[in-house]
């Protein structure tokens, strides 16, 4: 198991850019009164066979050729049923793919949200960094960031620029230490 489920995210979104991706819109909602966690990916990559998405839950199948064994959903989907959610893939070819994963708040194997600042720096640093939307929501407040928003600040300075990156992980990590109440 991930200790983190950041890492599991940022995973999943390698996946979607291994896959073409160009957009990719991430989501996660936690409601300390119906105590649930849900985290929902959705990109615009080429999308998969009814075949592949099975194969895609399979922990011995993978479609990289560097590694032999494609643990991320297969992983995911233990460690959401492990804290009483699941895991739903849900995807079509030329369609995209949409990952939700659900769990218990306060379950006591639930690992911590961990450093969503770092996994979207991390996305957004490659030489050709997509479209990202990333909402988060606890309780009644809400955070989000997109690079739509980012470039508009930005004008003609990159957004995979080293100190662009560095402010981003910041302001990141900045909205979700005020979404938690400075926890």
């Amino acid at each position: 198991m991930m200790e983190e489920l950041a890492l599991h995210i940022l995973d999943i979104m390698e996946n979607s850019l291994a896959a073409g991706a160009s957009l990719l819109e991430l989501t996660i909602l936690e409601d300390p009164v119906a105590n649930r966690m849900i985290i929902e990916l959705t990109d615009n990559g080429r999308g998969m066979s009814e075949k592949e998405r099975q194969a895609a839950l399979d922990p011995f199948f993978t479609s990289r050729t560097t590694r032999r064994v494609g643990l991320g959903l297969s992983l995911l989907r233990a460690t959401a049923e492990q804290c009483g959610g699941s895991l739903t893939l849900v995807s079509q070819p030329g369609k995209g793919t949409r990952v939700v994963v659900t769990l218990e708040l306060n379950h006591i194997d639930r690992p911590p949200l961990g450093d969503m600042g770092a996994t979207i720096a991390s996305i957004l640093s490659r030489e050709d960094p997509p479209e990202v939307y990333y909402y988060h929501q606890r309780g009644k407040e809400a955070f989000e960031f997109s690079t739509s928003w980012l470039k508009e600040q930005l004008g003609d300075i990159p957004v995979n620029l080293a100190p662009v990156l560095k402010w981003v992980q910041s302001h990141i990590d900045e909205g979700l230490k005020a979404l938690y109440g400075g926890e």
